[in-house]
């Protein structure tokens, strides 16, 4: 049965890489005419390349690094004899899983610059077309990057055959994942605060007035965060939640049709989101959030009937089926809740732009207040999924429902690709001189995209969710694997964690405190990074004669804002990282593995927090300030507005930087503990 579910989930990976060329060369064939536009474009290509060449650059010096550590000491070191192959496997697979995610964030940073640009000119005839080129640019990452993880885990389970080795290849995903989303939320906050409050408040110019220095940083920073290491982020929790489900099947020796149930449940998700993607569309003068919704929930009823056919069809067991199924119904629920405490339609985002005509502090506890709210749905829906999968199927259960949430990933990436290209298109019309038309449509289509956005956050957050939980029962797997492997019989596995028990206890405190100074440490990167570039915006407007007037001719110098993302972003993401890694190696090393089952709850229930709280609070106040944007609570130039904006600029790095990267970061240490469980049973302190 596996084999036939190999060669189906094949020819579904072809199909998806097919569709997404054909998407490319239709995005391709759509007019690109305006030569300001397309210079303008350039430059933020240009910038988005060379900041991922050196990213790129620092982050291969990494994984060799930790290429070779794992040759050296994983699962077991090298200079015992009859480790070598899998030591070896162990790196390759590492080295395989940075390559696989670095391709998935490339690719979609060099379709998001074809259709940027495509995107603003169509803005000038209608929404429609200038929609479904930002969509269909987007979905060329969703495919692809569902495509490259489906691949990927195949290929390793194919070639090696041992799932325990899938957790390196996971790994690699992962730790690539939070260096780029780290690094890119760095970059785009910095330019997007520093454009902000240096462009709007001081000097009280629109958006993206190419006067502003920091404006074309702000642009590339859309791309290398939101686009690249948003990719990255999702393909790691794509990779990580189906290692976790194999490692279970395998290791508990669980029927033989367990491992093709998660590879024909992960290609299903797939089909589903092409289908959802190929049926995406929005009439003349449509809502483009109602259109982005509805593929989602095309693609999400697809993949139930689907699911349920190969059920049927396969014999696999119904529970599994149904614990998938609450998954993404829940997943769904997650979007439908973020939906309604950051959609700029409901009443939450239009009473905190009403607290912000009495000023900035009223702005930001309204936004906090509410976004402290908003976790409480999410964390239930989290915690109800976990609870019903695992009656439905203990620990399998729950990776299956991790399986299931993320099985229309696809559409989600795609939704949340297409937000960075049409604010790319939004400032485009507007540094280009397209006219007010266009700018409108482009400002509806990025209104939509900041709406759908904070819901593929919270949807991501949710997965993260399930996937980690998955994790912690991998990581069990693991470590009662090393105790029978050292001799030890049943007595001594290890069934749970008591809370009683000081090293657990320990460990928990440990956790909780690792995502709080993990999302310091990014938001502090932001902060220290935007003073420096305010500044420099500050001096050239002083500097540069005729620039603050619009002097025709006179242009700001937009590369030394590039550079100055650029080199703190790239001075910051590894610190902050690393912190996480040698964090979950001390607590393991002090306390072994009752410690570590400790410190990876309590950084799953903080960090899960943390997540939802930044990324909401953040989509909160973009929108708000959005609204008053619109006209609301005496629009653009007003103390509401001025508020708004400060709102937004506390937002910026809470909702682009910490809080996604917080997914990737509980998912690191999870995965950091499964794969140095044999080294915590052998040697800790107490």
């Amino acid at each position: 049965m596996l084999i036939v579910v190999y060669v189906f989930s094949a020819l579904i990976i072809a199909l998806a890489f097919f569709y997404a060329y054909q998407l490319i060369q239709w995005v391709k064939q759509q007019k690109n005419e305006n030569a300001e536009v397309a210079r303008i474009a350039g430059l933020i290509r240009s910038g988005a390349d060379a900041f991922m060449r050196k990213e790129y650059l620092i982050l291969a010096l990494f994984a060799g690094v930790m290429a070779v550590l794992i040759f050296l000491f994983l699962p077991r070191p090298v200079w015992i004899q009859e480790s070598i192959g899998k030591n070896l496997q162990m790196a390759i697979c590492y080295i395989l899983g940075t390559i696989f995610s670095a391709v998935a964030g490339k690719i979609g940073i060099f379709v998001a610059a074809l259709a940027n640009a495509r995107c603003a000119e169509a803005a000038q005839e209608d929404i429609k077309p200038a929609f479904l080129i930002g969509f269909r640019g987007g979905a060329v990452m969703g495919l692809v990057v569902v495509a490259l993880c489906l691949l990927g885990v195949m290929g390793v389970m194919i070639f090696v055959g041992d799932a325990s080795v899938l957790l390196s290849f996971s790994f690699g995903a992962s730790s690539l994942a939070l260096f780029a989303k780290a690094g890119g939320g760095i970059f785009t906050k910095t330019a997007d605060v520093s454009a902000d409050l240096a462009g709007k408040v001081e000097l009280g110019i629109p958006e993206d007035d190419p006067r502003n220095p920091a404006v074309i940083a702000d642009n590339v920073g859309d791309n290398v965060g939101d686009v690249a290491g948003m990719g990255a982020d999702l393909f790691d929790s794509n990779v990580a939640t189906m290692a976790a489900a194999l490692v279970m099947a395998t290791a508990t020796g669980m029927s033989a049709k367990s491992p093709a149930m998660v590879f024909c449940y992960a290609a299903l998700g797939l089909l589903a989101s092409i289908a959802g993607i190929y049926l995406c569309d929005i009439k003349e003068g449509g809502s483009p959030t109602k259109a982005l919704n509805m593929s989602t929930y095309t693609a999400t009823g697809i993949f139930l009937a689907l699911t349920a056919l190969a059920t049927l069809i396969f014999g696999f067991e119904w529970r599994y089926w149904a614990a998938s199924a609450v998954g993404l119904l829940v997943g769904v629920v997650i979007g439908l809740a973020t939906n309604f405490f950051t959609d700029d339609n409901m009443p939450i985002v239009r009473k905190v732009a009403k607290a912000s005509a009495a000023g900035p502090a009223f702005t930001i506890l309204s936004g906090v207040s509410y976004g402290f709210l908003s976790a409480l749905p999410s964390m239930i829906g989290i915690a109800l999924s976990a609870l019903i999968a695992h009656r439905l199927g203990g620990m399998f259960g729950i990776a299956m429902a991790a399986v299931g949430m993320l099985s229309i990933v696809g559409t989600i990436i795609s939704n949340d690709a297409y937000g960075p290209i049409v604010d790319n298109a939004r400032g485009l019309a507007e540094m280009g001189g397209l006219g007010e038309d266009a700018i409108r449509v482009a400002d509806e289509l990025d209104s939509a995209g900041n709406t759908v956005k904070a819901v593929t956050k919270g949807f991501a957050v949710g997965a993260a969710g399930l996937t980690v939980i998955s994790l912690l029962g991998a990581f069990l797997e693991e470590v009662n694997e090393v105790i029978i492997r050292l001799g030890g019989t049943v007595e001594h596995l290890i069934k749970g964690f008591d809370i009683m028990d000081p090293s657990v206890f320990f460990g928990v405190l440990v956790g909780a405190a690792i995502p709080a100074v993990f999302s310091a440490m990014l938001i502090l990167g932001v902060d220290k990074n935007a003073q420096r570039m305010i500044a420099e915006i500050r001096r050239q407007f002083t500097e540069i004669e005729g620039l603050a007037e619009g002097k025709e001719g006179v242009e700001p110098d937009y590369n030394r804002c590039i550079d100055i993302a650029t080199t703190g972003a790239l001075r910051e993401l590894i610190p902050a990282g690393l912190i996480a890694i040698v964090a979950t190696i001390l607590v393991g090393f002090i306390g072994g593995v009752p410690a570590i089952g400790g410190y990876l709850l309590g950084n799953i229930a903080v960090g899960l927090l943390l997540a939802l709280f930044l990324s909401n609070s953040g989509g909160i106040w973009d929108n708000s300030k959005k609204y008053v944007e619109a006209g609301n609570e005496g629009g653009r130039g007003s103390d509401a507005h001025k508020a708004a904006v400060i709102g937004d600029t506390v937002g910026d790095p809470f909702k682009d930087t910490a809080g996604p990267s917080i997914n990737t970061q509980i998912t690191v240490v999870s995965l950091v503990a499964s794969l140095l469980a044999q080294v915590f049973v052998s040697i800790h302190l107490f």
